[in-house]
């Protein structure tokens, strides 16, 4: 696929993100628009290379955002829809993300009457919504689960039934729900019974239902038929506009991240240290926890020599992991981490000093696109 001596050339470490990977997936999701007449928005806080925003809108309706800054820069770089949600809102940013927002998520109605005079006064079109949590997930990890046990995201029945006796449901233009990570169809599906079940008879009331994000769409087990039954039974059943704003499904198994072999030592094992570290170029690898693939490489005790990968930075634990390789590894090898493009960039971080990835296109010409250098003075700045 890519030419071993291009990935020579390239300063590390560096994310690479393949044009064509990324057009394979957005033709994926436009076709589910297509059958269902659905609306499929990018979710910044995955993916928020904007240099690709152009290819993207090609495909997408628009963006979904979590904060002013991505509002701004959906507004700016894409140029479609903006959808926004917070738990909650600054005062003092509220004004400017009524200018670039088209639909307004509240997290309670006490949030959507805090502001909504300030959206009358702005005589800007924008739809307002609530979030509700229904009370029901599968993710089994806490820390991605909107659901769990006194969580802050979303109104669940009994608020949101408490904030409808108390406003009323005029000033709401449409719900919105997400409860799912890396999940398949078959979920969405169960979800959907519930959300049904108990706000069905809100949701006849409203313009919209948001399915949130978290839905694998573009993974190759994927149940996309499954998807569009769902999407067109709250659609017809009540009908709605159907949103869904996967972040990971544009981006999935589009990106890479290459990474240098520093220098190969001993302390009961063979231990590599990379120019690469999980806790500033990939956070995913210690929060999830998660194992990102190498090419060529294999599990431990796989293949015939077997490293313990981890980073010059100075915290113990910034480990990726123990991979196994045909030949022993060597100062300045090259290894290429798999699917690197979803929540690498987004939340990448200087501990330490250490400089971030440089950011690549590989383009549908076969070229290697260098969009971003960082430096000292990237690290200096945020500073």
């Amino acid at each position: 696929m890519y030419r071993d001596e291009k990935f020579g050339e390239l300063k590390t470490p560096c994310y690479v993100v393949d044009e064509r990977l990324l057009i394979k997936n957005l033709e994926i999701l436009r076709e589910v628009e297509k059958k269902t007449d659905c609306r499929i928005l990018l979710a910044q806080k995955a993916f928020s290379m904007y240099s690709v925003y152009s290819i993207v809108s090609e495909y997408l309706s628009g963006v979904a955002s979590s904060s002013l800054f991505e509002a701004k820069l959906g507004f700016e770089e894409m140029g479609k829809e903006v959808h926004i949600y917070s738990p909650a809102y600054r005062n003092d940013e509220f004004d400017e993300i009524i200018q670039y927002c088209d639909h307004i998520v509240f997290n309670s109605f006490s949030q959507l009457y805090k502001y909504l005079d300030r959206v009358k006064k702005s005589n800007k079109k924008v739809e307002l919504g609530i979030r509700i949590n229904p009370e029901y997930s599968e993710i089994e990890t806490d820390i991605y689960n909107p659901c769990f046990e006194n969580s802050r995201m979303g109104s669940t029945f009994e608020y949101f039934n408490e904030g409808v006796l108390k406003y009323g449901m005029k000033d709401v233009d449409g719900i919105h729900f997400h409860t799912m990570c890396e999940q398949n169809s078959d979920t969405l599906e169960r979800t959907i019974e519930i959300v049904d079940k108990k706000f069905g008879k809100y949701i006849e009331q409203v313009k919209w239902v948001n399915f949130g994000g978290g839905h694998h769409i573009t993974r190759p087990d994927y149940d996309i038929n499954k998807l569009i039954e769902c999407i067109l039974f709250i659609k017809n059943k009540y009908g709605v506009d159907v949103y869904l704003e996967p972040g990971e499904a544009i981006a999935l198994n589009t990106g890479f991240l290459v990474s240098s072999v520093l220098d190969t030592m001993k302390n009961n094992m063979d231990i590599a240290i990379l120019d690469t570290s999980a806790a500033c170029h990939m956070p995913d690898v210690l929060e999830m926890p998660y194992r990102p693939q190498i090419i060529g490489a294999g599990f431990p005790d796989e293949k015939k020599f077997t490293y313990r990968l981890g980073s010059a930075t100075c915290l113990s634990g910034d480990i990726i992991g123990d991979y196994s390789f045909d030949k022993p590894l060597r100062e300045g090898d090259r290894l290429v981490f798999c699917d690197m493009a979803h929540y690498s960039m987004v939340k990448n971080n200087t501990f330490n000093g250490i400089n971030l990835p440089d950011i690549v296109l590989y383009t549908k010409g076969g070229e290697f696109k260098v969009i971003k250098f960082f430096g000292y003075d990237d690290f200096k700045r945020r500073l």
